[in-house]
């Protein structure tokens, strides 16, 4: 399916793969996507420096999330790569909600 919001993505982390800020990413499921915020992108970091210039390139997209893919070790996981990036405000509130079960532990 083509989705011009998810095509610009994929167009800026084919840029940053090139400019080696990214050594890989994927997008599980593309075929089925029919919004940017319903995209789950995985990748890898070059080196955790990059993280800065991942997510400086992102800035201007709105519920831009890049966090550490927590469930890469699942048996049922969408990738095993170590970053999960998404564009929802849903994934940016329960970001938020586990960070803050984390710090009340």
């Amino acid at each position: 399916m083509y989705v011009p919001d998810i095509d610009k993505v994929k167009e800026k982390m084919t840029a940053l793969s090139a400019a080696g800020v990214l050594t890989q990413w994927e997008l599980p499921y593309e075929n089925l996507l029919t919004r940017l915020s319903a995209a789950i992108f995985f990748a890898e970091v070059s080196d955790e420096s990059q993280l800065k210039a991942l997510s400086a390139d992102f800035s201007d997209y709105e519920h831009f999330l890049v966090q550490i893919n927590r469930k890469k070790e699942d048996a049922n996981t969408l990738s095993r790569m170590s970053y999960r990036i998404t564009f929802s405000q849903e994934e940016i509130d329960k970001y938020q909600e586990e960070c803050a079960a984390e710090n009340s532990e």
